[in-house]
């Protein structure tokens, strides 16, 4: 009998071990994906397989430890053949360093569990308690592969930082369309855009679901990477608002219950992502729907969401939740958060993601919005920055600086990014018209980042082509994007920007931005060119002198005057050329 039970209970063990798959690279910064065998059930079940189970595995390595909340996953492979049911649940894990990594699997039942606070009354059930090991050993990617980077988190500074490569994070982005989610090849979603310019530019190896689909938006996300764009915005979910196209959830009007398949296939896009290099700028809702779950506040709909979410999508390298377009109440949008529910979601939100990754609002356009909405967040530990709109393109450069001093001032540096520029007919025009981007270069693009800000985003007006809900074709911003890259790209390899302020003081030319490390490394975007004079006194040594075209990018450049002597205000010489934009790039030799 002793010996039977001991069968028994071996052969119990080996089962559930083989109901236990561990797939992925076992690489840090590659996505690790546990499966087990759980209750067979259906996205439909009278007992709802998001709401009423509950995964989560933690995972430790030394000192390291990751609560990660897992999912149902249908049939497992619910991409491809598009499941609605099964006895698969899943968690997805990130690792953040190499060596043995150690797991244990919570599973628990009962009503309402996935979003409780308390888990103790729950119904244990298999596969609670399964535990295991994984050996995981260094990545083997480099280049634009977010993987070789590791994961972007937030810092002490206003800038983001790469965990694996230390490197600060400038953002280049695309802002449009903001519903590049609502593509016709995803299931159970309305056929909208179809992105048929860029199926030429999806390579052979990318990845496609149900033999060939795909091929349109991952040629897309090719296609920005290629331009230099490191950034890709998109809405979650527009139920009620601008497109009406994008939603989780099986039904447009369902707030509980999840679509596997469609959110696997959007995990598919999301991998393919960070392959290329883009980061997935996640905006969660917009300004006609954030009172949609709970009326606005945090409770059982939102909580619900935002764990999908978080289950799903979380492990990826580069990502940001956003917490909602245009947030806020105004004129035109009169029903809106409170700051009591723009608070709350937040603090929600950063303590339910396990990673650390960024959590960001947008905001209305007007700086009397920016004061309402803004204002009051200043000092939250939970926000770490502001992804902001502004109706008046020419208001980026003292935008950006002041929200930037106040969130130093007030103890929580944020990262200030500019993502969407007005009128909101025009934004960012398309290449037909040049005047107007040569404007988004220089009041935009450079003024955000001289004023001490971490990049932008490029929305399209929507009386133009190609706009922010009808885009089909990214090519129709060729230019913006290569000037965008050629601003992003100088930041990156010529200045210690996270050591830098502005100070336009240093510098005599009016229409100039002036950015520096004083006594080390300068940076002067003149807007006109001209012939600047910068205050170098109560300094020391020999500074190089080198100029940058931002209209065409290349290499540094050497004029007359390639070598300055501290000490005194030294004359910097003529720029190049004279009615165009320059910079001078002043280093400590």
């Amino acid at each position: 009998m002793k010996r039977l039970l001991i069968f028994l209970i071996t052969l119990m063990c080996f089962q559930q071990l083989k109901a236990q798959q561990i797939n992925g690279e076992l690489k840090v910064w590659h996505t690790v994906t546990l499966t087990f065998d759980g209750p067979e059930t259906h996205e439909l079940a009278p007992e709802n397989p998001f709401l009423d189970y509950r995964l989560d595995v933690t995972f430790t390595n030394g000192d390291e430890k990751f609560v990660i909340p897992g999912f149902y996953a249908a049939d497992g492979n619910a991409a491809e053949t598009s499941a609605d049911k099964g006895n698969k649940w899943s968690v997805r894990f990130a690792p953040n360093k190499t060596g043995k990594w150690s797991y244990q699997a919570s599973f628990v039942k009962g009503k309402n569990i996935a979003i409780a606070n308390e888990i103790s009354k729950g119904e244990k059930i298999s596969p609670d308690g399964i535990a295991g090991t994984f050996d995981v050993s260094p990545t083997d990617k480099t280049g634009l592969d977010l993987r070789g980077k590791g994961r972007l988190k937030p810092t002490d500074t206003h800038y983001l930082q790469f965990e694996g490569t230390k490197e600060y994070f400038i953002k280049g982005g695309a802002n449009s369309p903001e519903d590049l989610l609502g593509y016709h090849e995803f299931d159970g979603t309305p056929k909208k855009h179809k992105f048929e310019k860029h199926i030429p530019e999806w390579q052979e190896g990318d990845l496609t679901w149900q033999n060939g689909k795909g091929k349109g938006i991952v040629g897309g996300m090719n296609y920005l990477s290629s331009t230099g764009i490191n950034t890709v915005y998109f809405l979650t979910m527009n139920v009620m608002g601008d497109g009406k196209n994008v939603w989780p959830w099986t039904e447009e009007h369902e707030r509980y219950r999840f679509d596997v398949s469609k959110l696997e296939q959007w995990e598919l896009l999301f991998s393919h992502m960070d392959k290329v290099g883009l980061v997935k700028h996640v905006i969660t809702q917009e300004t006609e729907n954030e009172n949609l779950l709970d009326i606005g506040y945090t409770g059982i709909q939102r909580k619900l969401y935002y764990r999908e979410l978080v289950a799903r999508f979380a492990h990826h390298p580069g990502i940001v939740w956003n917490m909602g377009e245009e947030n806020g109440i105004t004129t035109w949008s009169p029903v809106g958060q409170t700051t009591k529910m723009r608070i709350a979601m937040i603090e929600y939100m950063k303590a339910l993601e396990p990673y650390g990754n960024m959590v960001a609002i947008h905001t209305l356009p007007n700086q009397k919005d920016h004061e309402n909405t803004v204002k009051p967040l200043l000092g939250n530990p939970s926000l770490d920055g502001i992804s902001f709109q502004i109706h008046n393109l020419h208001h980026t450069y003292e935008t950006t600086l002041h929200w930037r001093d106040a969130s130093e001032e007030a103890g929580k540096k944020w990262v200030i990014w500019l993502d969407e520029i007005g009128p909101a007919k025009k934004g960012v025009l398309p290449d037909d018209y040049p005047s107007q981007q040569d404007t988004v270069r220089k009041d935009v693009i450079w003024a955000n980042l001289m004023a001490g800000g971490a990049g932008i985003e490029h929305y399209f007006g929507y009386k133009y082509p190609n706009n922010d809900l009808n885009c089909e074709d990214w090519h129709t911003r060729d230019r913006i994007w290569k000037m965008t890259f050629y601003a992003t790209d100088f930041f990156q390899k010529y200045l210690p920007f996270t050591e830098m302020k502005a100070d336009n003081s240093l510098v005599d030319v009016k229409r100039s931005y002036t950015f520096a490390k004083e006594g080390d490394t300068y940076c002067i975007y003149l807007k006109e060119g001209g012939q600047p004079t910068l205050n170098l006194e109560g300094y020391t040594g020999k500074f190089s002198v080198h100029w940058y075209n931002p209209r065409t990018g290349g290499t540094l450049m050497k004029t007359k005057i390639k070598v300055v002597n501290a000490g005194n205000k030294v004359i910097l010489g003529p720029s190049p050329t004279f009615d165009e934009d320059w910079v001078v790039l002043v280093r400590k030799l």
